[in-house]
Formats: C-alpha cells, sequence, structure tokens
C-alpha cells in the first residue's frame, strides 16, 4: 500500500483565479487505476464536508476520452498509450508527490478545477467531419465499394482517435492538428469522403484556426503522448489535402 502527496489544481469556475492544493492519501493499492485512487480522495472530502476534486470520467476503458489529465508534466501521465483511467498506480511510488493539472490550452477553457471545455474539437468536427449520404432508396451499400486494404489500414488508424485533446496538451503551440489531421485522413482515405474532400479540409482547418490553436511544432510530442498511437503521417497528409483544396479553382 502506498502514502501519497497530491498536489491538485483547484479552480471554483472559469472567472476564478485557481491553485495548486495540497492532499495526503493513503493506503493507495498499486492495483488500483488513477481514476479510483482520486474516487478515494473525493470520498475522504466528501466525508470531511469539504468540495470533491472535480475531474471528468465515463467509459473508465479508454474509449471516450474524458479522462483528460496531466500527471507530472505528461498527458495522462508516465504510462504510454493509455489514458488516465487506464494508468495504474503501480506507476508510481510509496511516499511520491503527484502533481495533478487541467488540460492548459487557449482552445480548452477551464471549467472547475480538472474539467475543462473541449466543445471546441466537437465544433471542428461539424464543420467538416461527415459525409453527405444520398438516403432517396438508391444508396449504394459501402461494402460493394473496393478499398484496398493498406488505404483501409490507414483509414481505420485514423479512425481511432478519441479526442482526448492529449495532442494539444503535450504541443508547446496547443496545436490541434494531429486531433484534425486524423478526422481529416479518415474520410480522405475511402472513396464516400472523397466527394466533399476540398470544402472538409479547408472548413476544419479554419475552424480549429478560430478556436485558437497554435500551428504544429514538428516536435512530435502529440504522437508520443497520443494513447492511440496516431501518426504523424496524418498532419503530412492533411497538409497536402488542404494545399491541393487551396489550389482549385
Amino acid at each position: 500500500m502506498m502514502n501519497l502527496t497530491l498536489k491538485i489544481w483547484r479552480q471554483k469556475n472559469a472567472k476564478d483565479k485557481g491553485s495548486m492544493v495540497d492532499y495526503q492519501v493513503s493506503g493507495i493499492s498499486p492495483d488500483m487505476s488513477f481514476l479510483e485512487m482520486l474516487d478515494i480522495l473525493n470520498n475522504q472530502l466528501i466525508e470531511k464536508g469539504e468540495s470533491p476534486v472535480a475531474f471528468d470520467h465515463d467509459c473508465r476503458e479508454g474509449i471516450c476520452g474524458m479522462c483528460s489529465l496531466y500527471i507530472n508534466g505528461e498527458a495522462h501521465g508516465p504510462d504510454r498509450r493509455v489514458t488516465t483511467c487506464q494508468l495504474h498506480m503501480r506507476k508510481f511510488k510509496d511516499g511520491d508527490t503527484i502533481y495533478i493539472e487541467p488540460f492548459r490550452a487557449k482552445g480548452f477553457p477551464i471549467i472547475k478545477d480538472l474539467v475543462v471545455d473541449r466543445g471546441a474539437f466537437d465544433r471542428i468536427q461539424h464543420s467538416g467531419g461527415f459525409i453527405s449520404v444520398n438516403t432517396s432508396g438508391n444508396t449504394q451499400d459501402a461494402n460493394s465499394i473496393p478499398i484496398s486494404k493498406h488505404d483501409a489500414d490507414k483509414a481505420m488508424d485514423a479512425a481511432t482517435c478519441i479526442g482526448c485533446g492529449a495532442c494539444v496538451a503535450s504541443c508547446k503551440n496547443s496545436s490541434a492538428m494531429l486531433f484534425v489531421s486524423a478526422k481529416v485522413s479518415q474520410y480522405a482515405l475511402l472513396p464516400q469522403g472523397k466527394v466533399e474532400a476540398t470544402e472538409r479540409v479547408l472548413n476544419m482547418v479554419q475552424q480549429m484556426d478560430e478556436e485558437g490553436f497554435g500551428n504544429c511544432t514538428n516536435t512530435g510530442a502529440c504522437e508520443v503522448e497520443c494513447p492511440k498511437g496516431i501518426s504523424l503521417e496524418n498532419i503530412a497528409r492533411m497538409n497536402r489535402e488542404f494545399l491541393k483544396a487551396s489550389l482549385k479553382p
């Protein structure tokens, strides 16, 4: 069992200045997930009549991407290819001090404590992350359209992006290019996405800029910290798609 010191960012609301607050937790099993450890802390705070620490979570299976925390200076903590809910306390040692903060970016304003508003990602997807389908009754079965295995695999790899925002949190410029490029690639590689390819990449990049995200730094921190291992190849593909779309009359 471990005894830990937690330094957690507490902020009452979006307008509050916020600060780091120290907490002590004991009896933490190495087999617990990071969120289970926070649950124990919150139970203790509630029993004392204090306000629990607000943090996002949902599936706790590494699928929804909501559990995004900045732990000891790393998005999702010290492990690789996992979300915060999949991070286990065995990655820490008895007596450790753990710093826990929200993702910090202009495009991710803090709502409360460790909870940020990632609605910017939704707006980027709404601007172009879809295909228009003829539902008149003459629709073509997607399975009848031949697609090379290479393209299908690349599209599936891009589609594994869960929109957690680790790429933004890890980037010195708070760039969202890995996220946007994954969504662009998901459709650019498939026949169904070709029809609206020009409008899609132009609209999504424009919305990304309007949300206040920075440009790519080319350092690759986003790929390293991404829990799904989204490749930088997608950024190169998005840049090519954007250039082609920009040159069209």
